[in-house]
């Protein structure tokens, strides 16, 4: 399990939300990349990048998106094009790391020093389908449920493309990414099974509770 890159987003305009600009145009960057900012100003768990819609992204519990590279494989073979590490707007892209059957509250140390939480699926948006320019993309990737993981930062550290992912801690519950992308989404009876994972998100948490009152 390792990292093949470490992705940094280009600031372009984005006409798909009516925003000034989207960071969603992410590229690979040479040497390490050092920790997170504050909630709120659009900084993330990366130097260098940022978020602009700060209403959806960003902030602690967003602060780093995870893509596998498999999952990236199997889009190229039904686009029929090439998607190269960060095409999809993702920070990391692993290889040999099941992102999508991370456990909520799972930590990864990557490198020396760095921790990372998975905290929540991706949830996909305009801008996504828009910087793909594919029609229906929402609805498609959706009915896929791989929606790669956001992380928070619990440990900062330099991380670098070639680094090692290692699993450090597992939570003794079986909401994973996909099933939470799955409950927020298309399947709402999965709702009342994601309260067990503690460590989801709080506006998380509160959707839940207001979709299963008797949760």
């Amino acid at each position: 399990m390792k990292l093949l890159s470490v992705n940094v987003g280009r600031p372009r305009p984005n006409a798909w939300k009516g925003l000034g600009a989207t960071g969603i145009d992410k590229r690979p960057v040479d040497g390490p990349v050092a920790d997170p900012g504050p909630k709120g100003t659009g900084a993330v768990g990366l130097a260098g990048d940022r978020a602009y819609d700060v209403k959806n992204h960003g902030g602690a519990d967003q602060a780093v998106h995870a893509y596998a590279r498999e999952d990236l494989d199997g889009w190229e073979a039904e686009l029929g094009r090439v998607l190269s590490n960060g095409a999809f707007g993702e920070n990391l892209t692993t290889v040999g790391l099941d992102v999508n059957g991370a456990r909520i509250g799972e930590r990864w140390r990557i490198g020396p020093d760095a921790v990372l939480e998975v905290s929540r699926a991706r949830i996909p948006c305009s801008t996504f389908q828009g910087w793909l320019e594919r029609e229906g993309w929402v609805t498609r990737f959706t009915e896929a449920a791989v929606p790669g993981a956001y992380l928070r930062v619990i440990a900062p550290g330099a991380i670098r493309a070639g680094d090692p992912v290692e699993i450090v801690h597992r939570p003794d519950h079986d909401v994973t990414v996909e099933v939470v992308f799955r409950a927020m989404t298309l399947e709402p009876a999965l709702l009342p099974l994601l309260l067990v994972a503690d460590a989801l998100p709080e506006p998380d948490r509160a959707r839940v509770r207001r979709r299963t009152p008797h949760s």
